[in-house]
């Protein structure tokens, strides 16, 4: 089975790089019954975190966290990348873009068991038509 790349819609927030933190988040977000594609955080640098969210419904997730007055940012464009786990798999996406000559921002990629494997993946913005052309996304 080949790999499917989405382009998709992710907003983020910025919080207080503190313990809870995130979970009064995501527990807003499910109290509201949101539910994520993908999910990542990282420490800024500076005493914060930021926290990027890829929603299955957009206008669900916007209603909760206007709800539980999360500030976003966003809607801004990444890539989520699902297939059959297997060597390179990762290697393979990556190589696609090093030969449109685009930078990759960030990736995350993981096991998802079954040999299953998905990744979120962001470049500039100014790169999404070309980096989508590359990985064949639809």
């Amino acid at each position: 089975m080949a790999d499917v790349v989405k382009r998709v819609e992710y907003y983020y927030t910025i919080t207080g790089d503190r313990p809870g933190a995130g979970a009064r988040i995501l527990n807003a977000l499910k109290a509201g019954r949101v539910n994520l594609l993908a999910f990542t955080g990282f420490p800024t640098g500076d005493g914060h975190a930021q926290l990027d969210f890829v929603p299955a419904n957009t206008r669900t997730f916007l209603t909760a966290a206007r709800k539980a007055r999360i500030k976003l940012e966003g809607p801004k464009t990444a890539f989520l990348i699902q297939g059959q786990d297997r060597t390179g798999a990762i290697a393979e996406a990556i190589d696609k873009l090093a030969q449109a000559r685009i930078n990759i921002t960030a990736i995350d990629a993981v096991t998802g068991g079954r040999r299953r494997y998905g990744a979120i993946l962001w470049v500039k913005p100014r790169n999404v038509n070309q980096a989508a052309k590359a990985l064949g996304a639809v």
